[in-house]
């Protein structure tokens, strides 16, 4: 039987990409996981007392849009963190988890053609794998723009040729950037917004790891439309409650954007989608309206960024993240380093080629190992300096 040739040319998935470099060898020393971005901070105490609580909704089908609770609770969120309102029942789908958004957002909004061209879908370099896969899914052109040291960590989309930029139907931004921890200022949201408007396009906003800073909260993709007045249809951003609630399993998050736009991915939604239960989604409505436990789980994160920064500070070319919770590290090889760091200490990173994909003949980040600061800090501290001693030292 023959299968489909658009999904063809993808490399493994990282993580068993990683598996197959690894684990036939021994570690060589206590396993510290520190490949994986998985929030490992505890949640909030009252997860299950919510659960508990609402447990007669498993007797129900849960609203494909959202409970109207969830909705209100979202966007009450958005005011407080943004200073931005939006409609509640017209601007808000709540998600399964923000990689189901990322991927159906681009199915339900990309165009089939553009200016009578095959689409084309930018996307940073390296970047979240499901970008690449939605593209691919729609028949788009999938563009890597890269995102390194030259271009401050974040894609620089305005350089591309007017050819390729009138052809774009999507974009895809990470800010806070996976990987490297960058942050899109004011300015910069304001500039992608100009050139969307002059090559009409749309931006999606994966803004997951927005609450996880040093000091100042990042600015976010709905600030700039309502600062710059632009056609509230050209953003879609995305939420999660996995980093900023530390409830990966929860697999609850939400999109935003203009009332079109969220009306087509609430048409799909109805056809394929899979809405969060209900008792889920009462955990969701006071996570969203809680703060006390975010603010609880940045400040360990600010002592991983401090602890990073005084183990890793004086290593040549170390830039201490902004945002996020991963590092970003510069060797030579970044798949030699990881199997070098097992295979002597026991410490699993990941290579930074295994997040992104070779243009122009260079594959951004083949030079740099992500390693992420989700460990308890005892077991982080002694993983970092594992790490130092072995490729630093």
């Amino acid at each position: 039987m023959a299968f489909p040739e658009r999904f063809s040319n993808l490399p493994d998935y990282a993580f068993p990409r990683l598996r197959k470099l690894l684990d036939v060898h021994p570690a060589g020393g206590p396993v510290i996981h520190m490949s994986i971005g998985e929030p490992r901070h505890p949640f909030p105490a009252w997860v299950g007392d919510e659960i508990a609580a609402s447990l007669d909704g498993l007797g129900r089908y849960p609203p494909n849009d959202g409970s109207p609770e969830l909705q209100t609770a979202i966007a009450a969120w958005i005011a407080r963190r943004y200073g931005v309102n939006v409609a509640p029942d017209r601007q808000v789908l709540p998600l399964n988890g923000t990689r189901e958004g990322l991927f159906n957002a681009c199915l339900a909004l990309c165009p089939e053609t553009k200016g009578g061209k095959k689409p084309v879908v930018l996307m940073p370099n390296p970047f979240y794998q499901v970008y690449a896969v939605a593209a691919l899914a729609v028949g788009a052109e999938p563009v890597y723009v890269p995102a390194t040291e030259a271009t401050g960590d974040l894609p620089d989309y305005a350089g591309l040729s007017a050819d390729v930029l009138d052809r774009v139907a999507i974009a895809y931004v990470c800010s806070p950037a996976n990987p490297q921890g960058a942050v899109a200022d004011a300015a910069w949201w304001d500039a992608l917004l100009a050139l969307a408007e002059k090559h009409d396009f749309r931006v999606f906003a994966d803004e997951c790891y927005s609450e996880l800073y040093r000091d100042t909260p990042p600015p976010g993709a709905l600030e700039a439309v309502a600062r710059t007045g632009a056609d509230p249809e050209r953003v879609v951003v995305f939420h999660s409650l996995s980093k900023r609630s530390n409830m990966p399993g929860l697999r609850s998050g939400f999109a935003a954007g203009g009332p079109a736009c969220i009306a087509e991915m609430k048409q799909l939604r109805n056809y394929t989608g899979a809405p969060l239960p209900l008792p889920l989604q009462a955990v969701a409505v006071r996570a969203w309206g809680d703060e006390d436990h975010v603010e609880e789980n940045r400040a360990l994160y600010r002592a991983k960024y401090a602890m990073a920064d005084e183990i890793l500070g004086d290593v040549p070319g170390y830039v201490a993240p902004q945002a996020g919770f991963f590092l970003w590290l510069p060797v030579s090889d970044g798949e030699a380093a990881a199997l070098k760091l097992w295979r002597e200490t026991g410490v699993r990173v990941l290579p930074g080629a295994y997040l992104a994909r070779e243009a122009g003949g260079v594959t951004p980040g083949a030079d740099k190992i992500r390693v992420a600061m989700v460990a308890e800090q005892q077991e982080m501290r002694d993983g970092l300096i594992r790490l130092k001693a072995c490729l630093y030292g």
